[in-house]
């Protein structure tokens, strides 16, 4: 074989294994297009959509015969276009109603920002069960089969019963309450520190978070998720990043960036620790909630959100500014990673002098 053919046969096994490479590999990155965007807008379809049962239907029917419901709230979240509107909604396994039987469904045409938030008369929901045909059954432990005339679906919840944080992210003063998959692919360790009586949401490090942080303009202490836009400070004295901000815009149209307030680890908390954390941050709660944080006598959880909807940068170094105050006690500076304190303390008359 002369030098020149045998130059181009090596240039031609090369390329042979590298398409070969390339056909085989699984870890590329799925392409969407605006032409599929469009396409999907643009179809015409039929679907009772004012009848939640056939919207039920539609959806499980669509769905394949085993998925993974990721966020620890038990939410299964789901989006369709249907003559040009687009709906999101979700199929939930509340662990109060799971064991009974029942799943709960909702949808709604998906929020504007324009529209000033959630339009609540538009939403439509119901309770499932044996009386509307739907069989709910106990598979494993977190594992649910859903039915409905003919068509099953296993909804895999995320078990994340051993997951816990280094005990060098936690401080001495601090409880794990549990760990928490937020709908962003963003983890956290949801924490309560028994001496400033506050809650923090930690960055779970223990895996790869999905997203690049970029460091704000005036402090490299602040990082911003570029696909998330969640912040995260730096902590001073340990090896973390806690939640500070969520972006305002995000939060108005309720979308899977709204901040891990509605995603918490209910499988996982132990006994009573939730409960007597919110009342020892908040008395007033005192009777009002179950184990879980669900209020009595009102249709609602309560919100664990010690961090800020911002609408721009500026707006998070309220914390930094906090974290760096000398005028501020030592003992107290964790106060600053929660944004009503951290104002408080920041209030007109302090020294504004920063450590460094």
């Amino acid at each position: 074989m002369t030098s020149c053919r045998r130059r181009f046969f090596t240039v031609v096994v090369v390329a042979a294994m590298a398409g070969l490479a390339a056909a085989q590999s699984p870890d590329r990155p799925r392409l969407h297009t605006n032409e599929a965007y469009i396409d999907e807008a643009t179809r015409t379809t039929t679907l009772a959509i004012n009848d939640p049962i056939a919207v039920f239907a539609f959806v499980l029917d669509s769905l394949p015969e085993r998925v993974k419901v990721y966020p620890t709230e038990n939410f299964y979240y789901f989006r369709f276009i249907y003559q040009g509107v687009p709906y999101a909604g979700n199929i939930r396994l509340d662990p109060l109603d799971r064991d009974n039987r029942k799943v709960a469904f909702v949808y709604y045409p998906d929020i504007a920002d324009w529209t000033g938030g959630p339009d609540l008369k538009k939403e439509i929901g119901l309770v499932l069960d044996g009386s509307n045909q739907v069989a709910v059954e106990r598979v494993e432990p977190l594992v649910y089969r859903i039915s409905y005339r003919g068509k099953s679906v296993t909804f895999v919840l995320n078990d994340l019963s051993q997951v816990k944080p280094p005990t060098t992210v936690l401080g001495p003063d601090e409880k794990f309450l549990g760990p928490v998959f937020d709908e962003s692919a963003i983890r956290f360790f949801l924490v309560f520190n028994a001496k400033q009586k506050i809650f923090l949401y930690i960055l779970d490090e223990t895996v790869k978070a999905a997203d690049e942080f970029i460091p704000a303009k005036r402090t490299n202490r602040i990082l911003i998720g570029r696909r998330t836009s969640f912040a995260f400070y730096r902590d001073h004295r340990l090896d973390r990043k806690i939640l500070i901000g969520v972006f305002d815009g995000n939060r108005r149209v309720n979308n899977y960036f709204d901040g891990p307030f509605d995603q918490l680890p209910e499988n996982f908390i132990q006994g009573e620790t939730l409960r007597e954390s919110i009342i020892e941050a908040d008395p007033s709660a005192k009777g009002r909630i179950d184990r879980f944080g669900y209020y009595a006598d009102y249709p609602a959880r309560y919100s664990i959100n010690p961090y800020i909807y911002y609408q721009k940068e500026h707006d998070l170094y309220v914390f930094h500014q906090c974290a760096t105050n000398r005028a501020i006690p030592a003992e107290v500076y964790y106060k600053c990673f929660d944004e009503n304190t951290a104002r408080a303390m920041l209030a007109p008359g302090r020294s504004h002098r920063r450590r460094n």
